[in-house]
């Protein structure tokens, strides 16, 4: 702004001087008088403005029009002063000279005029719902002028005028992509993020809306970052209305989706936290505990507590899980959906199961410390002030727009993914997917599978996140395979079979229950279903796979290879390379199978190998020819006996 001022020194002295000149005149003296009445109102304006906070953007633009067209008016009255008759007499000022100067002496008197009334709307009164007109600067782009009153209303505005400027916004960026990327260079980002951390809800509200639509790609959310807007996301999924809230949560999914690299931003400004206690609400009881289980183990709560060394052996009992009552509940049925929200009352009431009695203690520690606390704010650090008189509708909008974020920043990012899961994010997911709202259900389903896509591909977080002794894990599993067996073709089914063929590295061999539901889907009339079930199973039949000779003994003992038979001949092209795939594992795994034998596989490798589009596929062409070397080896007798 202070350069702004710097700038408007230049025309008003050059104003001065055009007076002066025209003082002076000599010829065309009527003519010069008239511009001389038009630059005294002109530099009237400009000293206004020397005093008035302008909206920067378009006003360095109407500054630089005013500049020249002084500087014109300057050249022409300069040549009708008194400078001798010789002068006089070979001076020539062609007769339109006056006229266009006249004119665009006028554009800058319109232009200054706008300039000033929408940088103060503040102290407009009852002419803020009058509607400004054109300024003659925006007469070629309409639109422009648009945008910059807009803008200027959310800089200057009273709260109402903001919060409609911001709704005008959002109409504006949904209108047109180019529409959004002029709001964001006419600086429309700023006042956007003051008004959500300073306005009321409607206005917060729709400024978050329009910053969600603004980022639609990778350079227009670089932008907004630098603006500051995890800050200022950050504040308000920390103490706002929960409606504003999930708009904001909708935003940042928004953002991430357009633009992955702003994922370690959002985790810096601490965005994911807030996002799952928003997921933990209501979801797990005594949602505030888990910011402690994050900071303390309940060995050092219970220590703290008591003081006793009695209690040290039982260290490893207490840094088994962040909830030893939920791990009881859980590993007493590992295999039903309700376990994990069964569990949570026990907790609330301090009530354990531990045959020591230690297990007790220790929730009770923990509902004391988290209870000191409870009456000021959350640990999570997430104001919890009228949550609970939400209306439901609201409280899984919000839920639902957490879950959609957290699945997009997960997405590709180890380290976002390992600070999600070293929170309950695992155990609100597992429960909000049996429970939730549908929207809820979906989209906790994707953020496990982005989770779980990441595990797959990044060791050190499958062990932390889904070590088969954890609680959490387990009961994630426990609704992965729920949605399987179920076997109900929607929204949800897919998303849990790539999470399920994504963890196939962190099952025991013992742990038998996984493959045969997703053995039945190979049957399954949707060739999409198929498809994935065959590809989740190609995970654990896989030579990367520590255990896939046992995974395929369990893949054939489920009867499937005769549905695999099927795939390959009969399905859709993409399921049947997938089958494919999927048998030449199994024949190179367990080549000596009766099963594979009375399955005819080696007769379907022999046909795949002359099906051009089959062998196409880079890793088919590496396994197919060695998958039916070793079947030929080990069941060519008991392959003739069966044709």
């Amino acid at each position: 702004m202070d350069d702004l001022k710097a700038i408007l020194a230049r025309p008003i002295q050059v104003a001065e001087q055009v007076i002066k000149w025209a003082e002076e005149a000599q010829t065309c003296r009527q003519e010069c008088l008239e511009l001389k009445t038009k630059v005294e109102r002109l530099a009237s304006l400009l000293r206004q403005a020397a005093r008035a906070d302008l909206y920067e953007r378009p006003a360095r633009r109407i500054l630089d029009d005013t500049g020249k067209a002084l500087d014109k008016a300057a050249a022409l009255l300069d040549r009708c002063r008194a400078r001798g008759i010789v002068h006089r007499v070979f001076t020539i000022i062609p007769a339109g000279s006056f006229k266009r100067t006249s004119n665009q002496l006028d554009n800058s008197l319109g232009d200054l005029s706008w300039i000033l009334r929408v940088s103060n709307y503040a102290n407009a009164g009852d002419d803020l719902d009058d509607h400004i007109g054109l300024p003659p600067i925006a007469q070629n782009e309409p639109i422009l002028f648009l945008i910059w009153e807009q803008i200027a209303v959310l800089y200057t505005g009273t709260f109402d005028a903001r919060a409609d400027a911001a709704a005008s916004v959002v109409s504006l960026a949904r209108d047109n992509d180019r529409y959004g990327r002029l709001i964001i260079e006419e600086d429309g980002v700023p006042p956007l993020l003051r008004l959500i951390k300073e306005g009321r809800p409607e206005g917060q509200e729709n400024a978050a809306l329009a910053i969600g639509l603004l980022g639609r790609d990778p350079e227009c959310v670089e932008l907004m970052v630098l603006a500051g807007v995890c800050t200022a996301f950050s504040k308000i999924l920390k103490d706002a209305p929960m409606k504003v809230q999930g708009m904001v949560a909708w935003a940042v999914s928004e953002l991430a989706t357009n633009h992955p690299k702003c994922q370690d931003a959002f985790m810096q400004s601490n965005v994911i936290r807030l996002l799952v206690s928003h997921l933990a609400f209501e979801t797990v009881q005594e949602h505030s505990k888990y910011a402690v289980a994050s900071r303390m183990s309940l060995h050092s709560v219970v220590m703290d507590k008591k003081g006793s060394g009695k209690y040290s052996s039982h260290q490893d009992t207490f840094d088994a899980s962040e909830n030893t009552t939920t791990t009881n509940s859980m590993s007493a049925k590992p295999t039903t959906g309700g376990s994990a929200a069964a569990a949570t009352p026990a907790a609330a009431a301090g009530g354990g199961t531990s045959s020591s009695g230690v297990t007790g203690a220790a929730t009770a520690s923990i509902g004391s410390v988290a209870g000191t606390k409870q009456h000021n704010v959350s640990l999570s650090g997430t104001s919890t002030r009228g949550r609970d008189y939400e209306d439901e509708e609201t409280k899984a909008y919000m839920k639902s727009n957490a879950a959609r974020a957290l699945c997009q920043l997960a997405m590709g990012n180890a380290a976002v993914c390992k600070n999600i899961t070293e929170s309950r994010a695992l155990l609100c997911f597992s429960i909000l997917l049996e429970k939730g709202a549908p929207d809820v259900q979906y989209n906790s389903a994707l953020a496990l599978m982005e989770i779980c896509r990441v595990a797959e591909q990044n060791s050190d977080l499958r062990r932390s996140a889904f070590k088969p002794t954890s609680p959490a894990a387990r009961a994630v599993v426990d609704q992965l395979l729920r949605v399987v067996t179920k076997a109900e073709y929607d929204d949800l089914l897919i998303p849990c079979i790539t999470s399920l063929g994504c963890l196939s590295r962190t099952f025991r061999a013992t742990e038998t229950r996984i493959i045969g539901p997703l053995v039945n889907l190979l049957d399954e009339r949707e060739a999409d279903v198929s498809r994935e079930a065959a590809v989740a199973l190609t995970k654990f039949a896989c030579t990367e796979n520590y255990l896939h000779v046992d995974h395929s003994k369990a893949i054939i003992n489920a009867s499937g290879a005769k549905h695999l038979v099927q795939l390959v001949y009969f399905g859709e092209q993409v399921v049947q390379v997938a089958a494919l795939l999927l048998v030449c594992y199994i024949a190179h795994n367990v080549p000596d199978s009766e099963d594979l034998a009375q399955a005819e596989i080696l007769t379907v490798l022999e046909w795949a190998s002359k099906q051009p589009f089959m062998v196409q596929d880079t890793l088919i062409e590496n396994l197919l020819p060695e998958a039916k070397i070793r079947m030929e080896l080990y069941q060519s007798r008991g392959a003739k006996g069966y044709h």
